[in-house]
Order: structure tokens, then sequence, then C-alpha cells
């Protein structure tokens, strides 16, 4: 009997030894692992699959599995192009271990039958947390302060450009769960919120009592603090590049929690060194992590390492949802969060 690739109810229903033939692999790089173990993991699917954690360099390494594996969980710092996917002869399934999923070349999935999937609802709390903290770091004027301190000064003056809060147009741009999340935290500082979503219903606004701006011109040209929250594909890569960046009002400030390529890394810099707005605060870059150097540099920008994600709870929360979806499919023939359902072969 074959059974590898059917994942429907009927398939699941059979005796423990014959459901315990999937085969599940988490995939992680080896340079940058997320960490060491599958005991999450294997809590939630020892019962129904074989789960096993390899870290590799690129995606050709995972070639000898790749007539293995029933479904993979995949971590972000590997991309998965055509190059592997076409060889995934039983996967089924392919869960990106987070939001966003722009390493996975999601078409070419599509035409091979397999389903990709993400996990939108964890660890929105903790970006929108983070996305606030860069916020109030660069208001406060944290970095010129604690700068100042660390060379053995005590002035106050170090942080002359500290502005107050209330009354400032804080702007989202993307208002999904984080940026709404985002959104909320803000108002409640005491912001004027406005956002921009040409994907949003309308009315949304209402709902969330902030005001909508109709383009993202005009959202650029009135914050004073503009907050990305947008996920990585062809519509979005550089939304912020030279154009966008000198519509922002001069004393403006740009967070980026989102992805690195929305904004334009090279007009990033030049807008900062030359003052064309007046600092920036990113926790993803364009080139992770080879270009954070650079914009370190600035008086102007703080840059942290791709860690607004994280908590204790959230890398909890995410991996057992990971596990869940895979677990759903392979019991129940049930998929759900899928990205790309339209390009299904």
């Amino acid at each position: 009997m074959t059974c590898q690739k059917d994942f429907s109810p009927s398939a699941a229903s059979g005796e423990e030894s014959y459901r315990r033939n999937y085969q599940v692999f988490i995939v992680d790089s080896s340079d940058v692992p997320h960490g060491d173990d599958d005991s999450i993991e294997q809590g939630v699917l020892s019962d129904c699959a074989h789960v096993r954690l390899v870290l590799l360099r690129s995606e050709d390494e995972f070639e000898p599995y790749s007539s293995q594996a029933d479904a993979i969980i995949l971590w972000h710092h590997l991309q998965f192009t055509s190059s592997i996917l076409g060889k995934l002869s039983r996967t089924r399934l392919i869960v990106r271990n987070g939001v966003g999923f722009d390493n996975v070349d999601v078409a070419a999935a599509g035409a091979n039958g397999i389903r990709v999937a993400n996990v939108p609802d964890y660890g929105t709390e903790e970006v929108a947390d983070h996305a606030i903290c860069l916020t109030l770091a660069l208001i406060r004027q944290l970095k010129p302060l604690m700068t100042d301190v660390a060379r053995g000064n005590w002035e106050w003056r170090a942080g002359l450009e500290c502005w107050r809060i209330r009354g400032r147009v804080f702007g989202v741009v993307g208002c999904g769960r984080i940026g709404t999340a985002a959104a909320l935290r803000a108002k409640a500082l005491g912001f004027d919120v406005r956002f921009y979503d040409p994907y949003l219903a309308s009315g949304y606004e209402k709902a969330i009592a902030v005001q909508r701006s109709t383009s993202l011109e005009d959202l650029l040209s009135v914050a004073d603090v503009v907050s990305v929250h947008v996920p990585l594909n062809k519509e979005t890569c550089h939304l912020i590049a030279s154009r966008e960046l000198a519509l922002m009002k001069k004393s403006a400030y740009l967070i980026n929690t989102a992805r690195g390529p929305v904004v334009s890394h090279a007009a990033l810099f030049d807008a900062l060194s030359r003052g064309v707005i007046g600092g920036a605060a990113l926790d993803v870059i364009e080139d992770e992590p080879s270009g954070a150097t650079e914009l370190q540099a600035l008086p102007n920008c703080i840059v942290t390492p791709h860690s607004a994600f994280y908590s204790r709870e959230s890398m909890i929360e995410m991996r057992t949802k990971s596990a869940l979806i895979v677990r759903d499919a392979l019991l129940h023939g049930r998929y759900v969060n899928v990205v790309n359902q339209e390009t299904l072969a």
C-alpha cells in the first residue's frame, strides 16, 4: 500500500504504526540556527509522525531527504526555490515557521502540488511592542543620550531633539494584525494615528477609531512617525525608497519591523546621511546582517537584529502552531493558513 502522499482523513484513520510512517522535517540554517532541539514539535507530532531536525547551509543539502518528507517546517534563513521544490516527490505541505513566507517560491511549490502555509497569528504582541519601543527610543533620543554617558559625560542636552508625543501623527503602513496592534498602542500613548492600507474594507478605520489615508503619499507627508507593517512581495519590495523618503517630514522617523527589502537600503542610508528625514529604527534591513554596520554607525539610526518577533512565549507559540498545522494536515486532511491555494497544481 502506498500512502505517503495521502493526507486525507481516510488515510489518517489507520493504525498507529501506519500513521507513524509520516516523516516531518524541521529545516533550519546551520549558520544561524534558532535552536538545537525539536522537543516542542515532538510533543505535538510524536504520536503520528517521525520528526527530525536538520541544519543546512543551503537548500541543496536537503536533496538527500527530498524523497522522504511528507511535511516540512521551515525557518526563515534558508531559501526554498524551484530547484529543491521540484524534487520533493512526496511533500504536500511546507509550513513557514513565522508570518513571512518570502523565502519560499510559493508559485513553484503550488506547481508541484505543495501547499505552503504560514503562522500569521503568533508574536503579534511582540512585534507591535518592538515597533513602539523603537519609536520611543528615537523620540526620547536614547542613542545619543546613552552614547554621551558612555563617553563619561552627564549632559541632558545631548538629547535636545526630544519632542512630545501627544498630537504627533503616527502613520501605519499596512494595518493587518500587527499594524493594528501597533496603531492601538500608539493611540494609547497619545498619538494621532493614521494608516494606509488599500486592501482593508471601507470602515475599518471606524472599527479601531483612527484616521485613514487614501494614499501612501498622503500618509508619508503628514506623519511624524512612519511604521511599516507589510509583507514582502513584488508590490512591496522597495515600497519605501528615495521618492517616498523625500515626501516625509524632515523631522520624521521611519520604523521597520516588517521585512528588510520593503525599505531600500541605499535610499535610506542616503536620506539619513543627508538629513532628508530625522532618523530610523530598524529591526530588519535589506542586507541582513552585513548592511547593519554602516546604518548603525549613523547617529540617527537604531538597528536591532531581527528580534522583534521574539519572546520566550512567542517562540513556544510559533513552534506549537506550526506543528499543529502539520498535525491537522496529516491526520485530518485539513489545511489552514495556506498562502498559495490559487497556484496549486
